[in-house]
């Protein structure tokens, strides 16, 4: 009996992908951008570790579909990242795989034409474009790790790293997070369950063993890791939102009951916004008024942020798509984005540098 009428039934086809390694040949680091990326890490870890003061901020587009509006975007925000580093350390948001509940636009590296041709290659070449315009502009990046593999070709142009709500339960996530590079930022569940975040961070920080690719030749291998121990609980809403105080100090008990120190990103976005970009300055503002009364557990926020405001539909003319607005969840446009950024640094300095006295 032949394999293959027992074999792979249900496959169409398998096209390979280039190593990690031939992928970074091509679009190499250069020193400029290693700075950046390194920078951007002891940043991020420095905030978590309570001896930098400054807010950390993760904002961008919900997810990455046009790479000249990403630049564009990435050139304003490098001129907030400096503006206002005395009180925000700012790291924009560069997702380029989207989680899906059922189906749709799996996002930048699986479909970088829109079109369901899904040219895996085309969108990690894309993909490691944009990460390096970005580090080459002194820009750090966070993202969202999804994919398993996804990492050994990108994750050296990353700073900060998500696990969003519906892959924070998974074992696979949680080794994979284990073994990051960067700080990992993990999501309450969709209910706004506070256990699998805190249970994801402990996993993550322990050793893990499991399978994955190598980096020069892309072969399977053991990944044997050391554990990640910047790991910490974003907050994202649930079956409401959970960014006040009292959900706040729920969070921060339940961390000190299992030992582990409060350090809480509040996502301003997604369940606790209901999805209405209009609420996500309110959101922020909630934060930091809590910073400015003493808090001193909220140390993060992610926000959803474009050129222009709101979303779009994408159909089936990727090039009839308004330049600039998201084609996934609302994000504030650019205008309220500065406007919100600046009002929050100078709410944040005086109360922020007095966390360190």
């Amino acid at each position: 009996m032949s394999e293959t009428s027992i074999d792979n039934l249900n496959v169409l086809s398998q096209d390979p992908l280039p190593t990690p390694a031939d992928l970074k040949a091509r679009q190499p680091l250069s020193d400029r951008a290693m700075e950046t990326v390194q920078a951007g890490r002891q940043a991020v870890e420095a905030i978590l570790d309570g001896q930098d003061p400054r807010m950390l901020v993760v904002i961008g587009p919900c997810s990455i579909h046009d790479l000249e509006a990403a630049k564009d975007y990435a050139r304003r925000l490098k001129g907030l990242h400096d503006e206002l580093s005395d009180s925000l350390f700012i790291v924009m948001r560069v997702y380029f795989e989207k989680p899906r509940t059922t189906v749709g636009w799996k996002g930048l590296i699986n479909d970088p034409y829109m079109d369901d041709s899904f040219d895996i290659e085309e969108g990690l070449r894309r993909a490691r474009e944009l990460l390096l315009y970005m580090a080459e502009l002194g820009l750090p990046a966070g993202t969202e790790a999804l994919d398993p593999i996804t990492p050994q070709y990108l994750g050296d142009l990353i700073s900060w790293t998500a696990i969003g709500a519906r892959t924070t339960e998974s074992q696979t996530h949680r080794e994979m997070a284990s073994g990051l590079s960067t700080a990992v930022g993990f999501k309450n569940g969709t209910d706004g369950s506070l256990d699998v975040a805190i249970n994801a961070m402990r996993s993550a920080a322990s050793p893990h063993s499991f399978l994955g690719i190598t980096q020069h030749d892309g072969r399977s291998a053991i990944i044997r890791t050391a554990g990640n121990r910047y790991g910490h609980v974003v907050l994202r809403g649930g079956d409401q939102p959970n960014y006040d105080s009292v959900s706040i100090a729920l969070c921060e008990k339940a961390l000190a009951d299992e030992g582990l120190s409060a350090c809480l990103m509040v996502d301003c976005s997604h369940a606790n916004s209901s999805k209405d970009p209009g609420l996500q300055p309110l959101v922020m503002d909630n934060l930091v008024n809590q910073i400015v009364e003493g808090n001193r557990s909220i140390v993060a926020a992610m926000i959803e942020s474009h050129i222009g405001w709101g979303k779009q539909k994408l159909g089936d003319d990727p090039s009839a798509l308004e330049y600039g607005v998201s084609i996934t969840d609302g994000c504030i446009d650019w205008a309220t984005t500065e406007r919100m950024l600046r009002e929050a640094a100078g709410k944040l300095s005086q109360p922020l540098q007095a966390r360190i006295a």
